[in-house]
């Protein structure tokens, strides 16, 4: 969803950090899952949308006002308050509905996946812990074609990071957030890897740099509070157990993150670092 708002096929509302969708904005969800379940690439959708918007010379549309079709794993749309058939804004062309050999003539076979299919392949492949693989080599053809796009870049962390190969997901992260340094997935992950790796001070950097773009972020709160527990800092240890529990106070942890608030009092003795869950 977060990668679809930032495509702008989706706005909800955001206030306090937190974001609220309306009945409009559950139309446009169900409309852009069932087109990329049909295996209609997000940015294709995105592009046709913006042909929309520049050929019918208005306003910035809202998925949800408009009728969208899966056509040839591209989009086609029905012009509002017409009998017309659909239009291609990409190919700028009506479809016609045709029969036969006749469809089969028109099908547009391409000579080579575009980025946005391979991230899509990549999606379906990573749900299997039998074709992570596949997922990871998918991911890295959808770079090869768009080296900017961060969310290629942060699945193949995560991708990476399922195989144990963390130098190569730490890379990943990095590359991220390169691109965005702001990015609180990127900087969340990075810092999870570099614990993973014994690097402490690089972990509580990265995840403090989660923290200020997504305050609420519970899980930072979480691995931040482990994080300076391994330091020898418990105060600011208790710190982020709190607030973690202020912002998931019913969540897995709970429990455990009430024992070591306890635990971490100032006069009490220091009890054992608890193992560090890399939670995504």
């Amino acid at each position: 969803m977060r990668y679809w708002e930032r495509l702008r096929l989706v706005r909800p509302r955001i206030r306090w950090g937190e974001r609220f969708y309306d009945f409009g904005d559950l139309v446009a969800l169900r409309t852009i899952k069932r087109l990329t379940d049909s295996r209609v690439p997000a940015r294709r959708l995105r592009r046709a949308v913006t042909a929309i918007e520049r050929q019918l010379g208005g306003p910035v549309l809202r998925v949800e006002n408009l009728r969208l079709l899966e056509c040839r794993q591209s989009v086609a749309f029905l012009l509002p308050g017409t009998l017309a058939p659909p239009f291609d804004p990409l190919e700028r062309q009506w479809i016609l509905p045709l029969q036969g050999p006749q469809m089969a003539a028109n099908v547009h076979q391409l000579d080579s996946r575009s980025a946005e299919e391979w991230f899509e392949i990549a999606l379906a492949a990573e749900s299997s812990p039998e074709t992570v693989d596949e997922a990871v080599e998918a991911y890295q053809r959808a770079i090869e074609l768009s080296p900017e796009w961060v969310e290629a870049h942060i699945n193949l962390g995560v991708a990476l990071y399922h195989q144990r190969r963390l130098e190569d997901a730490q890379n990943s992260f990095l590359a991220a957030v390169a691109l965005d340094p702001a990015n609180a997935i990127c900087r969340y992950n990075l810092g999870c890897v570099y614990e993973e790796a014994g690097k402490i001070d690089e972990a509580i950097e990265n995840l403090r740099c989660a923290i200020r773009a997504m305050p609420n972020h519970a899980d930072a709160h979480f691995n931040l509070a482990l994080a300076y527990e391994k330091k020898g800092d418990p105060a600011r240890a208790r710190e982020h157990w709190s607030l973690y529990l202020k912002h998931d106070p019913r969540g897995t942890w709970a429990e455990k993150a009430r024992t070591r608030i306890e635990q971490l009092r100032p006069g009490r003795k220091l009890p054992p670092p608890i193992p560090f869950p890399v939670r995504r």
